[in-house]
């Protein structure tokens, strides 16, 4: 009950927004009652929260396991890049909740996504600082106005990219990678 409450806010939120849908908007697309979406939520509110939440966990779960891995600096910025594409395929409509929706989560939930999105950042942020110190990237880089560069091209996506379009995922990951690399790739470093 509670996974299909949160599937069928998240389409709700997607097509209408998440003021413009109430709590009957939701319990009327199962046919269950409000008793049933209060014993699972406190609030409309705390089911944003519970939706960023999962969202934001699991993406920095991920992303540390791709981090912790043996593999170059370069190969894990493809592989966090791909990572965040390959979440429009598989959790488009979330990405777009957790993106558009945050502005609706009380000030100290908000601060705690924000604060695991701030992890998130830091990450990559880490990540090309070690790349550069590595010489796998140019030394003149500044790793935090590249990081926001890759997330700001990496997360406007939800925008605009459809999986089932011309593109793939893996295509666009690639491409998206290519330039970021072409951008960053020190001309020392091996291939």
């Amino acid at each position: 009950m509670k996974s299909e409450l949160i599937k069928q806010s998240i389409n709700l939120f997607v097509e209408k927004g998440f003021s413009a849908t109430s709590i009957q908007d939701i319990v009327d697309t199962i046919g269950v009652t409000k008793g049933s979406f209060y014993y699972h939520f406190k609030s409309k509110e705390a089911l944003l929260m519970d939706i960023h939440s999962h969202y934001i966990d699991d993406l920095l779960r991920r992303q540390n396991t791709i981090l912790d891995t043996e593999k170059s600096h370069k190969d894990k910025l493809m592989a966090v890049v791909e990572l965040i594409i390959g979440d429009i395929e598989k959790q488009g409509a979330v990405g777009r909740v957790y993106f558009r929706e945050i502005r609706h989560l009380k000030e100290e939930n908000a601060a705690i996504i924000r604060g695991k999105r701030a992890a998130f950042r830091d990450n990559i942020e880490t990540l090309l600082a070690e790349g550069i110190e590595a010489n796998e990237f140019r030394k003149e880089l500044q790793p935090k106005i590249i990081t926001f560069a890759i997330l700001g091209i990496t997360n406007w996506s939800y925008q605009w990219f459809n999986p089932e379009g011309s593109l793939s995922v893996k295509e666009l990951s690639a491409m998206y990678t290519d330039f970021i690399l072409y951008g960053i790739h020190s001309s020392g470093a091996s291939n």
